[in-house]
């Protein structure tokens, strides 16, 4: 284990009712206060009037800007800036899941920049200064809620990109499982792989005697898997929707990777490269590349994933060599996600070979891909390959 600082911030307010507490983190009446939101849905499930009677009980100054994509905007963030820089908004109030709340730090840090906030997030420029934010999460997913990372897309350039601050970290974070009631099957299973992605990432390391965090990984990836099928039979069981949120807060928090060398992340870097050319959910992609990374690193040290395969998978190892154990308790996440609905391969979502070295391109925005096993262009090519 390695010598670590434990850090986090944000205020978690987690549970039933818990949007009652919004009025107590605006601190002071008659706040300028940035409301950033989706497509509108919670205008269409109440989530929208229990945070305005908030606002309104603290006589807040409200502004609003809708239409925060799914794979979060370069020009979006922008906007967001302007609108905080014309109304003097005291605070950004991200209402949403992890693509409005990682567009709500983007627009924090860009406010007081002078600069491009693309620079920021290509960090080419480090930010010195943020407008305060809070969430109100309504998809359990990314961990952004309680996190200081987020992914901006400059679609014009194709390009997905991951940054992180000491300033991206939410002033606080209102968690209330009755506000993902509404969120479709769908997303919901994307969520859920893109959570269960972000413990795997970090399971993936070199560090030696972990076994406190190798057991919380572990537990937090069973689960979520005892949960989910029982959710995606009630999408509207408080008990399940609130193991899954809490999960997938816990899961990207800092928590998992501590006294680690963070994970490898390299299928994350794959993927982006992938929704930044063709749109696809994180989740959904996610789902079809993981399997197949995980299998081509299995090929040289099986170690890992054997050890997942028994501890997580329940695989039986009598007979079987570590390679043997290895694919089959990746054949076992495979046949999870897909029992989910999750998507197989990228044909499910139209996506042929015909961009395949534009997306290999795209996978190395950054000068390394991955850490367990450092990528090459080969082995992107490989991965890719596969998940046709």
């Amino acid at each position: 284990m390695q010598s670590f600082l434990q850090f986090n911030p944000t205020k978690l307010w987690f549970g039933k009712g818990q949007i009652e507490q919004l009025a107590q983190e605006l601190g002071t009446p008659g706040k300028k206060v940035l409301l950033v939101f989706g497509g509108g849905s919670i205008k269409k499930n109440g989530v929208y009037e229990a945070v305005k009677q908030q606002l309104d009980h603290m006589q807040a100054d409200m502004y609003e800007m809708s239409g925060v994509e799914p794979n979060p905007r370069l020009t979006t963030v922008k906007k967001g800036i302007e609108l905080c820089r014309e109304h003097g908004i005291e605070l950004i109030l991200a209402v949403g899941g992890g693509s409005v709340i990682d567009c709500a730090k983007a627009i924090s840090v860009g406010v007081y920049y002078d600069g491009d906030v693309w620079d920021i997030i290509t960090r080419k420029a480090v930010p010195s200064r943020a407008l305060p934010f809070g969430t109100v999460l309504t998809l359990a997913a990314t961990g952004s809620e309680m996190n200081n990372i987020s992914v901006i897309t400059h679609w014009e350039k194709n390009e997905k990109r991951g940054w992180s601050s000491p300033l991206a970290y939410p002033a606080f974070s209102i968690l209330d499982p009755e506000f993902t009631y509404s969120v479709p099957l769908d997303q919901t299973v994307y969520g859920i792989v893109d959570m269960m992605s972000h413990v795997l990432e970090q399971y993936f390391h070199l560090t030696e005697n972990t076994p406190m965090m190798d057991r919380f990984m572990e537990s937090v990836l069973l689960t979520i898997m005892e949960a989910a099928p029982k959710l995606l039979e009630n999408l509207h069981s408080y008990e399940h929707r609130a193991t899954i949120m809490y999960a997938g807060t816990t899961a990207f928090n800092g928590l998992l990777s501590s006294g680690t060398d963070g994970g490898d992340w390299a299928s994350h870097q794959i993927e982006h490269g992938l929704s930044a050319v063709y749109d696809i959910p994180h989740g959904g992609g996610l789902a079809i590349i993981y399997p197949n990374w995980m299998r081509h690193c299995a090929e040289d040290d099986p170690s890992r994933m054997t050890k997942l395969a028994l501890a997580v998978f329940g695989v039986d190892p009598t007979g079987k060599t570590d390679h043997e154990i290895a694919y089959e308790g990746i054949e076992a996440l495979r046949q999870f996600w897909n029992s989910l609905g999750a998507p197989n391969c990228l044909a499910d979502y139209d996506i042929s070979d015909a961009r395949l070295e534009e997306l290999i391109h795209k996978s190395f925005m950054k000068e390394q891909v991955g850490s367990y096993k450092i990528m090459t262009r080969d082995t992107v090519r490989d991965i890719l390959t596969k998940s046709l």
